[in-house]
């Protein structure tokens, strides 16, 4: 039980304010929340369930300097896919071609590669001996940290015109994907 509630609130702690929380309320703001929760809720389960499995192995993984890139260049793309816009109730389209379901699903577990989520679960992986009470603490501590960004942005959702919600998801997309650029930059 101790590697449970300690990973769930290391992870919950870890991801206020993280990047992908403000992700998920840019996706919410402009596709249904349950779509969002549900691709949300698999991106959590594949990305901790990764950690995890790597922090047990204790093995190496992709550099994290690459998934940050690779991050943040998604983030732009997100960004300058919003901005370009759409036709208002247009949930279909997405940039990878597929439903907002997967689009939600693979922007966050992309941004969440290499985060600092996900190396605290990698951490705890190392660390305890039960790895599904592990996995069990990050996803449920990512869930309940991110449901928040879900909720703003499904308020947001109702209380805004679909032309601002395009500009400030699309905003937030590329100001994500300038600042992860910018710290690779300054970290390299």
């Amino acid at each position: 039980m101790e590697a449970f509630l300690a990973s769930l609130a290391v992870v919950f702690l870890a991801e206020m304010g993280d990047k992908t929380q403000l992700v998920v309320l840019a996706f919410a703001a402009k596709y249904r929340w349950q779509t969002v929760l549900a691709g949300m809720t698999a991106g959590i389960i594949a990305v901790h369930s990764l950690a995890v499995l790597l922090g047990r192995l204790a093995g190496g993984s992709v550099p994290p300097w690459l998934m940050e890139t690779l991050a943040a260049v998604l983030f732009l793309a997100f960004g300058i896919w919003t901005l370009k816009g759409g036709q208002e109730g247009e949930e279909e389209a997405a940039p990878s071609g597929r439903s907002p379901f997967w689009t939600v699903a693979l922007a966050f577990f992309v941004g969440e590669m290499g985060d600092k989520t996900q190396l605290a679960a990698f951490t705890m992986a190392a660390n305890f001996d039960s790895s599904l009470m592990v996995l069990s603490g990050a996803v449920l501590g990512m869930l309940a940290a991110d449901s928040l960004g879900v909720l703003c942005g499904a308020l947001l959702h109702k209380r805004l015109p679909e032309r601002r919600l395009r500009l400030l998801s699309g905003s937030l997309f590329i100001l994500l994907g300038l600042l992860g650029l910018g710290q690779l930059w300054i970290e390299g």
